[in-house]
């Protein structure tokens, strides 16, 4: 069972001096999604600006923690998920998005010698 580095408030305070560690549960997995990277160019080379909507476009992340029942995925590992299957969640400032192993499309991990071909 891996548990997070960050540390949450106790229940009924409002982020006082104590801290609690966190633990993940069953077969959820907290991913901490990088930066919005803003304007981003296609492989042509397009400038696509930041406020352009691309629909069903899936997201990467990092694995930061990941429950006792999961098995696929790792911490450190980046995962491949639907950013509507997801539910938000601030600790210290950070967010994090909680997912179940399920809404998990892809890992991508350096500890797979097969795969697809595709590297990121």
């Amino acid at each position: 069972m891996a548990t997070t580095t960050s540390e949450a408030p106790p229940a009924g305070t409002d982020g006082g001096e104590t801290k609690l560690p966190i633990n993940v549960l069953a077969d959820r997995v907290l991913v901490q999604v990088g930066q919005a990277e803003g304007e981003r160019r296609s492989r042509a080379g397009i400038l696509i600006p930041a406020t352009a909507q691309v629909s069903r476009r899936l997201t990467w992340a990092v694995a930061v923690a990941v429950g006792p029942h999961v098995r696929s995925v790792k911490v450190g590992d980046n995962v491949l998920f639907n950013p509507e299957d997801r539910f938000e969640v601030e600790v210290q400032g950070d967010e994090y998005v909680i997912l179940r192993e399920r809404d998990v499309h892809a890992v991508a991990a350096t500890r797979f010698d097969g795969g697809t071909g595709l590297y990121l």
